[in-house]
């Protein structure tokens, strides 16, 4: 079990307008629904392979892409279905992915962990531990080189902290002052692992500002602060030109995978996470402040299902790549022995 202590539930007005706030109400419920169709899919067997869910840390993702502009570059972990929905991928596109079949956003080939697509500069998809933060660093250097106004979002977990990839990947970014958004999504259990028991400092902040970088702690679980948390990096990235930490403290509702038993949290504090749920909270200030009725919640609710059963015909009716293509896209050398 963790040792973090689950604090109240965000509270207090929403400071947008009723426009801007429903529309990231929708896209949670959009990356909520199309997650729990997955799991039923998966049971199903329509969805192979590992598949690792979202749900419950959705304000995360909806705050953060939103904050973000067409030009910046994402890069995601496993976890990736909401980032690569809310970055611009259609949802037929990620489902037939799921599926394996050619009409998905990576031609069937790379599934729930590999989600890919270069028109919206979404980099993945990254199927191992702290893979991301190398390619985040390159991508914001050539854009460095390159003149581009532009920075790296790199989405990644808790335990990716301890690996060589993320103290290489922070130390070469304040080096070079290179333009990356460092954001952590600390959801407390490295697959199943407690933080406590694999990092022997677990304010994660610390650890980033021992770079000489700037490191903030933030509600990950509040899609306000989120937003507000990544507008105010993104600008700080780009004007100053060097990277920024910010830690997002959220909270996975399942199993770290389908595969996972799930027997080391307590079902208790599971629970009492579950009262911080981001659709929860924010749909009732939203209420409190006069901006949603349960009708309007109802229809963005019935919209997002909607979509969901598009995407699922649409993955149900694509073709499985033909055999003459399954060596498409892999190289060896030529000549070798």
């Amino acid at each position: 079990m963790s040792d973090f202590k689950v604090p109240a539930p965000p509270t207090g007005p929403v400071p947008w307008d009723k426009q801007f706030a429903l529309a990231l109400l929708a896209d949670m419920l959009r990356i909520r629904r199309m997650e729990e169709k997955a799991v039923e899919l998966y049971g199903q067997q329509k969805i192979r392979g590992f598949l690792h869910l979202y749900i419950g840390e959705e304000a995360v993702a909806t705050g953060a892409l939103r904050a973000l502009q067409p030009q910046d570059n994402v890069v995601a972990t496993y976890r990736e279905h909401g980032h690569a929905l809310l970055r611009g991928l259609g949802m037929n596109a990620i489902m037939a992915e799921m599926f394996g079949k050619q009409e998905g956003c990576s031609r069937g080939h790379g599934g729930s962990m590999h989600l890919f697509d270069r028109a919206t500069r979404f980099y993945g998809g990254q199927a191992i531990v702290g893979g991301g933060l190398p390619l985040a660093a390159g991508l914001a250097l050539a854009d460095q080189l390159s003149g581009r106004s532009a920075l790296t979002a790199c989405f990644f977990g808790e335990g990716a902290v301890a690996e060589g990839a993320f103290h290489e990947a922070m130390n070469l970014a304040a080096l070079w002052q290179l333009p990356v958004l460092f954001c952590c999504e600390n959801n407390l259990y490295a697959m199943g692992t407690a933080l406590a028991r694999s990092e022997s400092q677990t304010d994660l902040c610390v650890k980033a500002a021992s770079y000489r970088m700037d490191a903030v702690s933030v509600d990950g679980m509040d899609v306000v602060a989120v937003h507000e948390a990544v507008l105010g990096a993104a600008q700080q990235v780009l004007q100053l030109q060097r990277p920024v930490f910010l830690e997002f403290r959220t909270f996975r509702f399942r199993a770290h995978s389908m595969f996972d038993p799930e027997l080391y949290r307590d079902k208790q504090e599971v629970q009492a996470w579950k009262t911080r749920g981001p659709i929860h909270t924010f749909s009732e200030r939203l209420k409190a402040q006069g901006d949603l009725s349960e009708e309007e919640f109802l229809a963005l609710d019935a919209a997002a299902q909607t979509e969901v059963d598009a995407a699922v015909a649409f993955a149900e009716a694509g073709s499985w790549e033909p055999v003459s293509d399954l060596l498409r896209d892999v190289h060896t050398a030529q000549g070798a022995a």
